[in-house]
């Protein structure tokens, strides 16, 4: 089989064999096809698409190109969630401890931030010592003590995705619909799931901005999952600005840390994480309904229990528990400043993606993989979409290295931000679940 003749096809429109299919996949895992071979099909998937029989071997093949976590000593269910990436969305944090302590096992892949997104191996590494690299071993023994891991991609967890989304994100094909759904979906096929709840961004700061594409991306992902085994739901939900008050890796961990102690500031944070969670209780078979569930994991919350269990996460992954006591032992940035209101009014806009950025500037993630990051960096909000705003009044305040990223940062951030007469009309948070 000749990959110059796979990409001569699919650039003519035509659908592969699931053998063409599984020789693509072998060859970007083994590392026997060379980049600018994969770079081209890649091109001409993203320009031509890919049929559903094609996209079920897809994300197949790449979960078998390389091992599979082999969980079938947890006798609860196993259920993970995956957010298709937005900012401040440190949901993971809350949510893993949380559904756990409601009994369901809950084996959390997670990745690092990178452009405007934030990671969730950066938010956890910002607590001393915590690890996130560990191997299948490790990950099974913990699930088994304790309900719950947190770990990074291994490269022999399904190689040919690692190797494909880093060729992607330098070939402009990151938005192509199929090969979206094949990475998310191979990784979580390689964790040995029996359910997942999808998290997929819509508005600003998502990868598709646009609710129909946003949509099309969570009906595609549930069509695949189903044909490859995997009960799922999807629920479509804001990214038009950023979620909670906290935008950077240390300020998301105590938002996380506050929010278990029974802090409800950070209220679409709080929603999302109860409503991610019910789904995931339900489906791990803890619940009737996700209307049980949530009044469950509220009682977790109320009672101190999810709290603890992040507790004996941070300690067997090696972090300082005493952060959990004493947020202020995380890490802070070198500088700060106050952003002040220019006019009296209600804020209207608050770009997820500008906002971002500006976090990217001030050091609390990367504009590429290798580089590094400063966990005290960030952003935090003082408002929100619909607050009041007077004038002179402190909307954000941003935390960075030095006076240069602060003065560049709150050029962009007042840049994301509108401040209109009258108090906008706003969307809801959840705007869609599928299933």
């Amino acid at each position: 089989m000749e990959m110059i003749e796979l990409i001569a096809k699919k650039r003519r429109g035509l659908a592969h064999t699931p053998e063409e299919i599984r020789f693509i996949a072998r060859g970007a895992g083994e590392g026997t096809l060379p980049d600018y071979q994969l770079s081209a099909w890649l091109m001409a998937v993203c320009l031509r698409g890919m049929s559903q029989a094609e996209s079920v071997e897809m994300t197949r093949a790449m979960a078998d190109s390389g091992q599979k976590l082999d969980l079938s000593s947890i006798r609860s269910a196993k259920v993970d969630k995956h957010s298709t990436g937005g900012v401040g969305d440190g949901v993971s944090l809350a949510l893993a401890p949380l559904v756990a302590a409601a009994g369901v096992a809950v084996p959390m892949m997670s990745g690092r931030g990178l452009g405007h997104t934030g990671g969730t191996l950066d938010k956890l590494e910002s607590i001393p010592g915590f690890r996130v690299r560990l191997d299948a071993a490790q990950i099974r023994t913990q699930i088994e003590k304790i309900g719950v891991c947190l770990f990074g991609q291994s490269e022999s967890l399904a190689p040919a995705d690692r190797r494909l989304y880093h060729l992607r994100d330098a070939t402009s094909t990151v938005e192509s619909l199929p090969l979206v759904v094949a990475s998310i979906l191979s990784k979580k096929l390689a964790e040995d799931l029996d359910a997942l709840v999808l998290d997929v961004k819509t508005g600003s700061g998502a990868i598709f901005p646009e609710l129909s594409r946003s949509e099309e991306l969570a009906k595609a992902l549930l069509r695949v999952s189903k044909r490859l085994g995997l009960r799922g739901v999807a629920l479509v939900t804001g990214m038009d600005e950023p979620l909670g008050r906290a935008v950077g890796n240390a300020l998301e961990m105590r938002q996380t840390i506050e929010l278990l102690q029974g802090d409800r500031r950070a209220g679409d944070f709080l929603e999302l994480t109860l409503e991610l969670g019910s789904w995931m209780v339900h489906l791990g078979g803890k619940s009737r309904t996700p209307a049980e569930a949530r009044i469950l994991l509220e009682g977790l919350i109320r009672d101190g229990v999810a709290l603890a269990k992040l507790r004996q996460i941070v300690d067997h992954q090696g972090g300082d528990p005493r952060v959990l006591d004493d947020p202020g032992l995380l890490p802070k940035a070198a500088a700060s400043r106050a952003l002040s209101s220019p006019r009296s009014g209600f804020l209207s806009r608050l770009d997820a993606r500008k906002i971002g950025e500006a976090a990217v500037l001030l050091g609390a993630g990367r504009a590429f993989m290798e580089q590094a990051i400063d966990y005290g960096a960030g952003i935090l909000l003082e408002k929100k979409l619909g607050d009041q705003v007077l004038k002179g009044q402190t909307v954000a305040t941003l935390y960075g290295s030095d006076d240069d990223k602060l003065r560049r940062a709150e050029g962009i951030v007042l840049s994301a931000m509108n401040i209109v007469p009258r108090a906008p009309k706003l969307k809801p948070l959840i705007r869609k679940v599928l299933k």
